[in-house]
């Protein structure tokens, strides 16, 4: 059993007051909310036992959020830079491409695309990915490579308006 998190950055600062897009960083209700969301699945007892990154600084901040809850080292990030505006299809090649010592692995990246992937791998309804949601499907596959083409059920889909899991 192979289960995918997919979280979309939390909030970040304004599109006009950092140099680039690349470089925006996460907000003062960014930071907030990611920690709330990372400390939610701790609470819960969810693993997670890989995280990968877009290396925007958003989803890097995100991601290193979400390391420190689960008491890991931020030099456990992988940072794949192909998913700083991936498409659904990059989705799928980073996914196929996961180690497989890994089962539980969570992707940080952007939107459109987080949200275009998302909406891809069940049968839910997925319209929006607001920022810091946290969107989790499970395939019974003992290989990443096969992770695309299977079967996926949906075992959540959480914003940090929800509050709860």
């Amino acid at each position: 059993m192979k289960t995918l998190f997919l979280v979309r950055h939390a909030k970040s600062v304004n599109h006009f007051t950092a140099a680039t897009d690349f470089n925006r960083s996460l907000n003062e209700r960014g930071i907030k909310d990611a920690t709330e969301m990372a400390n939610k699945l701790v609470q819960k007892d969810i693993m997670i036992d890989r995280f990968v990154s877009s290396p925007a600084i958003r989803a890097k901040m995100t991601a290193e959020i979400f390391v420190n809850q689960y008491n890991r080292k931020p030099e456990e990030i992988q940072f794949i830079p192909r998913l700083y505006q991936a498409s659904p299809e990059i989705f799928d090649e980073v996914v196929s491409r996961l180690d497989d010592q890994f089962d539980h692995v969570a992707i940080f990246a952007h939107n459109p695309g987080i949200t275009d992937y998302a909406a891809s791998l069940t049968d839910t309804r997925i319209a929006h990915m607001p920022t810091g949601s946290v969107f989790v499907v499970a395939a019974s596959v003992n290989s990443w490579k096969d992770f695309p083409v299977a079967k996926k059920d949906l075992v959540f889909f959480n914003t940090p308006k929800d509050g709860s899991y």
